[in-house]
């Protein structure tokens, strides 16, 4: 079976893991230090906090902007369902707002038809490695007082408008799971641009410990002390992990480089091919392609899907409507609700998309796809 995705490990990442598996510091250390300043230069500068997932980097981040009940969170259905779910957690009302029919990409027109006074959170989807189009929401988050969040577990790596992901939303998440644009085996980040808030993340995956002595409360201890003012959670990255993260960050540009050149290959060999739409992107946008979303149009996907899994090429499908799960359903959320994302899920099917994959894999792919929808 020809994965859907892997991760690519080299000689040099598991020596850098090696090394530190051999030092003094096995979590909490120099290396996550350096990780993040890593992370936090890719991302325009701003302050990055490692973390143990992309699903935690959500959590941190709602926690970070004080998200409670009483706040809405306008999301996308294209999406996993952490982006979603993490707002629930904090006790936000989640507000659903359609997609693009053509990018799956949050559209701001959808998003401005939804927004009221209680929005305080716009969370945007990279979709595929597509960046949204985070000036237009930042304009509509402005004007109702919100912050935009832009869960980029997709795009590391990516542009828009000259401006590199993490620099786009208020506050930016990150995935680092092995199939993704660069790996720590299991891990994330957040990135903020406001410090405060950006501490408050970090305190609050840090079991909400403050370590800052003009901030405490509790005045009469030793120089040992440390107190928790809200509470928190542990979800800090290990130094094992950031010793692999480091080391593969030296090579994300050519993991770009390689998911770019996959990206054109299929566009070339898929874009007249009957029965299929290659993946739309605008121009200002340089997107780094966690996946390559074809549409197989004609209410053909299953019967395309389970061929192309027969052949031995390993195919997903992202994503099921977030608000279809039964946790939403059971909350009250109905379908048809947002009609671009339910058309675009009958139709989506994820192609093999990683650094590794040959160009005689890639060709694989499409003769298989091109004779099964023939």
């Amino acid at each position: 079976m020809l994965p859907y995705g892997r991760q690519s490990i080299s000689d040099e990442d598991v020596e850098a893991v090696v090394a530190v598996l051999r030092g003094d510091w096995l979590t909490t250390g120099p290396t996550v230090t350096a990780f993040e300043n890593a992370v936090s230069e890719l991302a325009g500068g701003h302050r990055a906090v490692s973390c143990t997932s992309g699903t935690a980097a959500l959590h941190m981040a709602y926690a970070g902007l004080g998200i409670g009940p009483g706040d809405e969170v306008v999301t996308t259905p294209m999406t996993f369902v952490a982006t979603a779910s993490c707002a629930a957690i904090m006790g936000a009302k989640v507000v659903f707002a359609d997609v693009e029919a053509d990018t799956a990409l949050l559209d701001p027109a959808a998003v401005e038809a939804v927004v009221t006074d209680r929005t305080k959170v716009i969370a945007a989807v990279d979709y595929a490695g597509h960046a949204a189009d985070y000036d237009a929401l930042q304009a509509i988050a402005d004007g109702v007082g919100a912050k935009t969040l832009g869960d980029a577990a997709h795009s590391v790596g990516g542009f828009y408008k000259g401006r590199p992901v993490g620099d786009l939303a208020d506050v930016t998440t990150m995935s680092f799971f092995p199939t993704k644009n660069l790996t720590t085996g299991e891990g994330g980040a957040v990135v903020a641009k406001d410090p405060a808030v950006a501490q408050r993340v970090h305190e609050f995956h840090f079991i909400g410990l403050v370590r800052d002595p003009a901030r405490f409360q509790i005045t009469d201890e030793g120089p040992w002390h440390q107190e928790v003012h809200e509470f928190g959670v542990n979800y800090r990255l290990t130094d094992i992990a950031c010793a692999l993260g480091l080391s593969q960050l030296k090579r994300l540009a050519d993991f770009t480089k390689r998911r770019r050149e996959i990206t054109a290959r299929y566009n070339e060999a898929l874009e007249l091919v009957d029965g299929v739409r290659i993946p739309a992107q605008r121009d200002y946008v340089d997107p780094a392609w966690h996946l390559y979303p074809v549409r197989i149009v004609g209410g053909r996907r299953r019967e395309i899907f389970e061929g192309l899994r027969a052949a031995g090429i390993g195919v997903q499908v992202n994503y099921i409507p977030v608000y279809w799960h039964p946790v939403f359903a059971n909350a009250g959320y109905e379908r048809g609700m947002c009609p671009n994302a339910e058309q675009y899920y009958r139709e989506e099917i994820s192609l093999p998309m990683y650094p590794d994959l040959t160009d005689a894999d890639v060709d694989r792919v499409i003769e298989t796809l091109t004779n099964l929808v023939s």
